[in-house]
């Protein structure tokens, strides 16, 4: 990309445009057009560099999620991804150094059809799929610093399990409407209003409004570019994990997500005997020996080099897309 598309992907990650013409917006604080902010999106989108312009939602605030896994014969591996990738609901599908070596997010308006998702994949590929819900965050953000010299932002609340926070039906309307993140036209916000079955000036105000309050009360992390992390260079990442002891591991968690090189940090539910460890990390990189060193020195620095642990680099991604937790019922019911 040249230096302005750089810009773009770089500077608009996070705090997009909340107004009534938010391309517009972009292309003045570039010194740019709104059309070549438009077409430099739309290219982005055509070469996988850009998954969607959108919001990032809190785990737990807009439906259910999960992550799981499954272990598959190198035989069977690209059928299983396809089968598995095929459901809407997966967003996430990458194959991992490990004997569990397939992991996907699974996503869902709510636990019980999350549940039904999961059952139905086992049904498919007859293997069975290790399931393993989060139980707090401490650091979830994935945003990417492209120039590698801003601070991270680690909320202050990293320690704090985040609540369910169930969605009104306007709500699940705009959620739902958001999903295929915001259209590339003039007016964005109205054209998600529309989906969402809200029309004229009232309905974009009410998505405007509704995107302002999720994002004051940190249901909504991050509104902006979305990235497709492998297509920048970062092909070099590692799911680090570690067997903590449970009346320690919240204190290790919060320890360990204010590390600069940690893009994601949070524990999960174990799932003996496939599956011992609770505390995860990402770091996520271009060269392999580099992150490795860097996860070395963490895992000294953070007092982790004496728990049982194993890292998973990513092998392929077979899907990396936007969550789908809501389906048309709930967008037009």
């Amino acid at each position: 990309m040249d230096a302005a598309e750089h810009c773009l992907l770089n500077g608009f990650q996070r705090d997009f445009p909340l107004c009534e013409e938010p391309y517009a917006a972009v292309a003045a604080a570039l010194h740019a057009t709104e059309h070549w902010v438009l077409a430099a999106l739309r290219r982005g989108m055509d070469e996988g560099v850009v998954s969607r312009i959108g919001p990032v939602f809190r785990p737990g605030s807009a439906g259910a999620s999960t992550l799981a896994a499954i272990e598959v014969s190198p035989s069977r591996l690209e059928g299983v991804a396809r089968s598995v990738s095929a459901h809407r609901g997966v967003n996430h599908n990458y194959e991992r150094e490990h004997r569990l070596n397939l992991w996907f997010v699974a996503n869902a308006a709510d636990p019980e059809r999350l549940d039904a998702l999961l059952s139905r994949i086992e049904r498919e590929i007859a293997l069975p799929v290790v399931v393993l819900p989060l139980e707090r965050e401490y650091h979830i953000d994935l945003g990417f610093d492209l120039d590698g010299v801003h601070d991270r932002v680690v909320r202050a609340d990293v320690d704090v399990a985040p609540p369910g926070l169930p969605l009104d039906v306007e709500g699940l309307r705009i959620a739902a409407a958001l999903q295929e993140g915001l259209p590339l036209s003039g007016r964005p916000y109205r054209t998600v209003a529309l989906r969402a079955g809200f029309a004229g000036n009232e309905g974009e105000q009410r998505v405007l409004r509704r995107l302002r309050a999720w994002l004051d009360d940190g249901v909504v992390r991050r509104l902006g570019v979305i990235v497709r992390h492998r297509a920048l260079g970062y092909v070099a990442n590692v799911m680090a994990v570690w067997d903590i002891p449970d009346e320690d591991v919240d204190a290790a968690g919060v320890d360990l997500a204010r590390e600069r090189g940690v893009t994601l940090c949070y524990r999960r539910a174990r799932s003996r005997p496939a599956w011992p460890y609770n505390l995860f990390c990402m770091l996520h990189g271009s060269d392999r020996g580099r992150v490795e060193a860097e996860l070395d020195a963490i895992s000294v620095r953070r007092g982790l080099a004496g728990y049982p642990h194993a890292r998973l680099f990513s092998r392929r991604a077979f899907k990396q897309d936007g969550a789908r937790h809501f389906d048309e019922a709930i967008l037009h019911g």
